[in-house]
């Protein structure tokens, strides 16, 4: 192993540089602001996710205060560790120098894997675990040692208490393995063991679940209605194809792990990434849930390309270069390399009326700090009495988000927000005197309020259409009992 190290390294080394050139650049995204504002209500279970995301927050803030770079470390470091990973893989499948080399290249190559490495969500995390899960089972192939088994149970724990979607990962390596050996893995009193330890690590989010009646099926109901219903299996299939040259390295490596002699004994990987990727699909998942299968492909492919050159090793480096070169010109739209100037150049975007439209997860990093520091300026014209009595109602998850973590540096009060996990949090104080509102729009302040004054109609050049035009109002005198009308909220929280 040692003579392979310094190729790791250096392939690790060009991971975090790139990503640490976008993570420093724009802003939060909103998706960052919801997953850090869990990290403060810490729990076993969240309305829209599992909890091990809000631990990654805490240990963020410990660390890092919230600072960007910091924030998004996590994710990158999850980002080398599948890089890492995909290159180990390759190894214990019989890999030499040049088929390590190959496998990191893809990494590096692979463009949506610089937007799952940005930004702090679940998703690198996810990754992380399903390719940490298949280097362990090869680990097992190849060693038949129980530890491995172990290891596996507590991978899957932990990718439980992170994002559901393991699941299915589970199934496909549950239904592969039928096809080693006859199956005759399932008399291993060890695979069970560990199966129960996966449990155990999972069981306080079931209990959790249990407790607040299943938000996970609302949450799935709502994503099916505004999200996935969209999404037509056509249009699943046709995102794999967006990156032909890393796609053409998976499918050698889905291919010999079917039918090439030297990978046989691996072939319930390649069952098993079959199985997962057709469940995905039937399930109209989002296109991006299935990207964590292919880490154990480019490993595979590597291994099975090295092997089929032999005879004329330089072309490896050819191939390699065919792989990475194209990919470079696009990694600027996936992670923020660019300052949003020179962004903007590139993209070759137009202003119209004031406004630039970016693609949604760069919209989603700007107009935060300005919505904060508009809600701070009218905080700070009330008066004493009336800042203690305050509560701060924002539309969305984002803007409530927004207040809660960007607005500490201006000791804001924590926000409230029907929309998601912040409903669970509750509305604070129902007697407040003063209420400011950001985002909700008019007919919904009327409804609860006697007073409603619009302060201002907030716009920004870069935010995303759903925070432009937002209005800002100062509200007083509740006409509405505030604990039913929140109650009685809970069939919309996910709307």
């Amino acid at each position: 192993m040692r003579k392979y190290l310094p190729i790791i390294l250096i392939l690790s080394i060009i991971k975090f540089i790139i990503q640490w050139f976008g993570n420093r650049n724009y802003g939060f995204h909103r998706d960052e602001l919801l997953h850090l504002s869990v990290s403060e209500h810490f729990d076993w279970g969240f309305m829209e996710f599992p909890p091990f995301i809000a631990l990654i927050g805490k240990f963020s803030y410990w660390f890092f205060d919230y600072s960007l770079l910091g924030v998004r470390f996590f994710p990158t470091l999850a980002g080398i560790g599948i890089l890492i990973l995909c290159c180990l893989i390759t190894k214990e499948l019989g890999g030499k120098s040049k088929a390590i080399l190959l496998s990191g290249i893809c990494i590096l190559a692979f463009l949506p894997f610089y937007r799952n490495h940005t930004l702090f969500q679940p998703v690198a995390f996810d990754q992380l675990f399903w390719t940490l899960g298949f280097y362990l089972i090869i680990k097992f192939l190849n060693s038949q040692n129980k530890k491995f088994l172990i290891l596996l149970g507590i991978t899957l724990g932990l990718g439980l208490m992170n994002k559901y979607t393991i699941l299915v990962w589970a199934f496909g390596l549950f239904i592969g393995l039928f096809f080693y050996e006859k199956g005759t893995i399932y008399k291993n009193k060890w695979l069970y063991i560990s199966a129960f330890l996966a449990l155990i690590i999972f069981l306080p989010n079931i209990i959790w679940q249990i407790q607040n009646d299943f938000p996970l099926l609302k949450h799935l109901q709502a994503l099916n209605e505004n999200q996935l219903d969209g999404t037509s299996p056509m249009e699943f299939g046709l995102v794999q194809l967006n990156f032909p040259f890393t796609l053409i390295v998976s499918l050698f490596g889905l291919i010999s792990l079917l039918v090439w002699d030297k990978l046989k004994k691996y072939r319930t990987i390649g069952i098993a990434t079959i199985i997962i990727f057709s469940t995905m699909w039937l399930l109209n998942s989002k296109a991006y849930y299935v990207f964590a299968i292919y880490p154990v492909l480019f490993a595979s492919g590597s291994v099975v390309l090295e092997s089929l050159l032999k005879k004329k090793p330089i072309l490896i480096y050819v191939v390699a270069t065919i792989v990475l070169i194209p990919s470079i010109y696009f990694i600027p739209e996936l992670t923020p390399i660019l300052p949003i100037e020179k962004y903007v150049e590139y993209a070759d975007l137009k202003e119209e009326n004031g406004r630039i439209e970016l693609t949604g997860d760069y919209a989603d990093m700007f107009g935060w700090e300005e919505q904060v520091k508009l809600v701070d300026s009218v905080y700070q014209t009330l008066t004493p009495k009336e800042k203690d009595n305050c509560v701060l109602w924002a539309e969305n998850y984002g803007e409530a988000g927004a207040l809660k973590i960007l607005g500490k540096k201006y000791n804001l009060p924590n926000p409230i927000s029907r929309h998601g996990s912040f409903w669970l949090w509750g509305f604070d104080n129902k007697d407040a005197t003063v209420w400011i509102s950001l985002g909700n729009e008019k007919p919904s302040v009327e409804y609860v309020f006697e007073n409603v004054e619009l302060v201002k109609m907030i716009t920004h050049k870069y935010a995303i259409g759903e925070e432009n035009g937002i209005p800002l109002y100062i509200c007083r005198n509740p006409k509405v009992d505030i604990e039913i009308w929140w109650k009685n909220y809970e069939e919309h929280i996910f709307d």
